[in-house]
């Protein structure tokens, strides 16, 4: 058996983009933060070109030079600054020096001259448009539309005389909008009534659409097409059961990849547009049976590269053609020697929850499993506007490897399942979310293989939230808990959250000028008398969208409760645990807590 800092060494080659001679470029994790690296041919040993301690973001090739844009932030803070990396030298340019702002790359433009961005420099609760020579620094962007919420800039026209911004008023509830570049002259093309989703927004061939995966007027997403001239969507390809959750479009040739989200499982389809809604599908490329995304195409779109991963799998870039589907595996990323073999993967199940509810979750059994001896990891996602899907994950293969079963369920609330699945925990429903815990516990409980007395509550994020929520609604059914950056009470979490995110946060949890005393009666801060479980709380000090403050409260409290509770805060991390050494520190820490308690 290995040991847990190999599981954690387990490496991965993400976020590609593919160059003018096509050299690609990616991110990759192999000194223990991601950083770039290059490759010009499938296979071959890759090349470092950022030497950082702190993590790279993204990646983006410029269309006509060999250079590369990319971001980095300072110990998680997520203010995350702009670069340009020279290829030919390795000469790393500033491209912008304000470190109290975040800063959204918003793509190159055609030519390569400029890129577009948007930041909240002017207010930390608002993010502007500004567009910027590629050889300025500093502060010298030029501001070209200020906003009143959270906008985004998805891309430049394809003669580069407008971009098209995304305004988020909700995780749920977003518009599209047209920006004239020299003009500021901004044109709303997705005026609607009530929550609507525009994601993965791409200029259409011809300049004169936007395409973009919606449910407007429908539960799940499909692939729509915006008419500049009208406004009408018209549908390209349906929903149906599952939502069609993205698309990448080449602007120039009408060649695309969109992706079905099919139970958690990606579905991938490649097509060329023969007219307005119409296109040719080409060959489905031959990819591991999980999850893939980050498609970028070449200049010519002969070609385009994904990252893509199973539970089985650690995440690679692979390289697909275009027309033959034919898809090559170019990056290696270690398995730090552990063989593939050796992993693990997960049967989808469904649990009937409190109101007959069918409620999907992975569960994955240790081999071996010891009938009635079997300790179960439950571990919950983040968001709640997220889904647990079935990726690699170098610490559950390593639980699993332990003798835990690891069990993964997508509550109400999670994406994936349809709009309607996604409210079934707002606001006053909050707490049905973790009676799906419980249904999930009572489940376990029926397996031949589960030792009931040694059930975790494990999750990040929101799942912290739910985490220490079950461990006070449902005391007697939990061995330990382990909360990751979680939430201990929502009304100091809404007043000390980022200030761009607050309403945002607030369309999901309810208002601190309306709900403040529902949100601190269901606060798990509120019921930390009822906890009795041993405690583990990590968190990063810098972590601007959960504030520290929330671990420092729950692990005081439940500690003055006499209860066996464990903390650790990383100063150089945020929302969670990026870096490698960090991230051996603490699940080493949280292993053996788990071997003292469960």
């Amino acid at each position: 058996m290995h040991d847990l800092e190999r599981y954690l060494n387990i490496r991965s080659a993400y976020g590609a983009s593919v160059g003018p001679v096509g050299t690609l470029a990616f991110l990759m994790d192999t000194t223990g933060t991601p950083q770039i690296w290059t490759l010009d041919e499938p296979g071959a040993w890759p090349e470092q070109r950022t030497f950082d301690d702190e993590r790279v973001t993204f990646c983006s090739w410029s269309p006509e030079r060999r250079e590369l844009a990319f971001g980095m932030d300072e110990g998680g803070d997520e203010f995350t600054q702009l670069f340009r990396l020279d290829a030919d030298d390795g000469t790393i340019h500033p491209l912008t020096d304000v470190p109290d702002a975040i800063h959204y790359w918003g793509g190159w433009s055609h030519d390569g001259e400029q890129f577009a961005f948007a930041a909240n420099r002017r207010d930390e609760s608002v993010f502007d448009v500004y567009v910027q020579d590629r050889d300025e620094c500093g502060d010298e962007a030029d501001l070209i539309y200020e906003g009143d919420g959270w906008l985004a800039v998805a891309g430049w026209s394809p003669d580069d005389d407008r971009l098209i911004v995304s305004e988020h008023h909700s995780s749920f509830d977003k518009d599209l909008y047209v920006l004239d570049v020299k003009s500021g002259e901004r044109t709303h093309i997705t005026p609607h009534d009530g929550d609507v989703r525009y994601n993965s927004p791409s200029w259409g061939p011809d300049g004169d659409a936007v395409y973009c995966c919606t449910d407007r007027d429908t539960d799940t997403l499909y692939l729509g097409r915006i008419d500049l001239d009208s406004h009408e969507i018209e549908t390209v390809e349906s929903g149906d059961e599952w939502n069609v959750d993205g698309i990448a479009l080449d602007d120039e040739t009408g060649r695309f990849a969109y992706s079905r989200n099919v139970d958690g499982y990606t579905e991938l389809t490649i097509g060329e547009l023969t007219g307005p809604t119409e296109y040719e599908t080409r060959p489905t490329p031959d990819l591991p049976d999980g999850t893939a995304g980050g498609v970028s195409f070449d200049p010519d779109a002969e070609t385009f590269a994904l990252s893509a991963s199973s539970r089985t799998t650690n995440t690679n870039v692979h390289v697909v053609d275009f027309e033959t589907g034919e898809t090559t595996r170019w990056t290696r990323a270690s398995t730090a020697g552990i063989p593939p073999s050796s992993f693990r993967g997960p049967e989808l199940v469904h649990v009937e929850s409190f109101d007959g509810r069918e409620i999907p979750a992975y569960f994955t059994l240790p081999a071996d499993a010891p009938a009635g001896e079997t300790p179960v990891i439950v571990d919950v996602h983040g968001g709640p506007e997220s889904q647990r899907r079935p990726s690699f994950s170098g610490l559950t293969q390593y639980l699993l490897s332990r003798g835990y079963a690891v069990f993964e369920p997508n509550v109400r609330g999670s994406t994936g399942y349809g709009k309607a699945y996604t409210h079934l925990d707002d606001v006053r429903q909050r707490m049905d979310s973790v009676k799906d815990l419980k249904a999930g516990v009572d489940w376990l409980h029926d397996h031949p293989r589960v030792d009931p007395d040694r059930i975790v509550a494990k999750g990040g994020s929101y799942g912290g939230f739910m985490v220490l929520a079950a461990l006070t609604e449902y005391p007697d059914l939990w061995a330990a808990g382990v909360d990751v950056v979680g939430i201990a009470n929502f009304v100091t979490f809404l007043e000390n959250t980022g200030a761009w995110r607050r309403e945002h946060r607030e369309a999901e949890y309810g208002s601190l000028e309306d709900d403040r005393e529902f949100l601190e009666s269901i606060s798990p801060l509120t019921h930390a008398d009822e906890i009795e479980a041993p405690l583990f709380v990590l968190h990063g000090a810098n972590d601007p969208r959960v504030p520290v403050g929330e671990a420092e409260q729950i692990a005081e409290e439940v500690e003055a409760q006499g209860i066996p509770v464990e903390k650790l805060i990383f100063e150089d991390e945020g929302h969670g645990i990026s870096k490698r050494e960090n991230q051996i520190d603490a699940y080493t820490a949280v292993v053996d807590f788990l071997d003292e308690h469960v």
